[in-house]
């Protein structure tokens, strides 16, 4: 049956708008652009990212048609889709896939399945028996992971926190128990307009001697990665309006107790 189908190339996205095109080379292997500029039938997280990202591609590989083209069909996860009352199931959105098409999935940024609704629909791929091809290309998770110095033979993924300052902080106490118990580095992200209060509950939640990294604009020219203990950052970040700088700017958060 996965002879007759299509293949469900995952395919990454830079992890930030400024320049896309001169971020190319950087953070895409040759391959992985020749793979994307071949695909006519999307999956994406939000069609104006998508076009924007194809349009860079394009001036390094020509896409096999215009991009207005193209058949995208957007998707932000099933429980989001339930709560608008759309009652669209992954596996309808892989017809293009069962009749016999190569087909491409893209989040909003980063790799695809990865803190992101698209792992919904490789599940629904599989089920298929469709082949599922994922392309290299930038994790901030990973990136962050690399950069920070902390255990990278033992660590956890825990995506959001919650907002609510009091359950924030005790989640914050219990990965900081967790991470000290086992070794682990904890790794986490937020929405970027909410970082000010992240890094300060952290400031105020961990240990003084707890590491803690930020992994900032990763791979854009503005990119930064610090590590240090809670009680060096509460020397470099005293209030909250010293944290304007880090507002709005993607951010990995990493610690390990």
């Amino acid at each position: 049956m996965s002879k007759q189908l299509g293949t469900l190339f995952l395919v990454p996205n830079t992890l930030g708008e400024d320049a896309r095109a001169g971020q190319l080379p950087w953070v895409l292997p040759a391959e992985t652009m020749r793979h994307t500029a071949t695909l006519r039938h999307w999956i994406v997280e939000d069609a104006k990212t998508a076009r924007a990202f194809l349009k860079a591609v394009g001036s390094s590989s020509p896409l096999i048609c215009a991009i207005q083209e193209m058949e995208m069909s957007e998707w932000r996860g099933a429980a989001r889709h339930a709560k608008y009352g759309d009652a669209t199931n992954p596996s309808d959105l892989l017809k293009p896939l069962i009749a016999g098409n190569d087909m491409g999935l893209m989040s909003e940024a980063g790799v695809p399945g990865v803190a992101d609704p698209g792992a919904e629909l490789v599940l629904a791929a599989h089920k298929l028996g469709a082949t599922v091809k994922p392309l290299v290309g930038p994790s901030s998770i990973l990136l962050g992971l690399m950069a920070s110095g902390l255990n990278g033979q033992r660590f956890a993924f825990q995506g959001y926190l919650p907002h609510d300052t009091q359950e924030r902080l005790a989640r914050l106490k219990q990965l900081e128990i967790e991470s000290r118990k086992l070794q682990q580095t904890q790794i986490w992200i937020e929405t970027p307009y909410r970082n000010t209060a992240m890094l300060m509950a952290c400031l105020h939640g961990l240990a003084p001697q707890t590491l803690l990294c930020l992994g900032i604009d990763l791979t854009l020219q503005s990119e930064t990665v610090t590590t240090l203990t809670v009680a060096e950052w509460r020397k470099r970040y005293p209030n909250e309006a010293a944290c304007a700088p880090l507002q709005n700017r993607p951010t990995v958060f990493l610690m390990l107790g």
